[in-house]
């Protein structure tokens, strides 16, 4: 299974931006996206971004639009994760993933739909707090 680790978070205040890495290995071909997830106390994990794999197409959450962008360098085995414009309700854990058609590449019994996807495969999440 591949496997994913976050960095990037912290404290910024409202109006700031944050750029988060997603390193990748153990990638195969049974995995089709990577996308961005977050999860704030009391909440559902949910989606903020995905990018394909397989064509470089690109889906954002209608609340991250605009101020969002998600990036691939696949020389580096690295997804990003450009956040600008930060609100306070962007505080979460955010996690990256990846996905496929189907849970079949995916040990975890945890996942989360996306766009059409099994997100299954996760990382340990990275913490970016917005203050007002």
């Amino acid at each position: 299974e591949v496997q994913l680790v976050e960095s990037g978070g912290g404290l910024v205040q409202a109006g700031g931006s944050l750029r988060l890495s997603c390193a990748l290995s153990g990638f195969t071909s049974n995995e089709e996206a990577i996308g961005w997830f977050r999860q704030a106390p009391g909440k559902e994990r949910e989606g903020v971004s995905c990018i394909s794999k397989i064509d470089g197409t690109t889906y954002y959450a209608d609340s991250v639009k605009g101020r969002f962008i998600i990036s691939s360098d696949n020389a580096r085995n690295t997804v990003y994760l450009q956040m600008n414009s930060l609100k306070p309700e962007d505080t979460a854990v955010y996690y990256c993933a990846a996905g496929a058609s189907s849970m079949s590449p995916f040990t975890t019994t945890f996942a989360v739909v996306f766009h059409g996807l099994f997100f299954g495969s996760w990382g340990q999440g990275t913490q970016v707090t917005v203050s007002s």
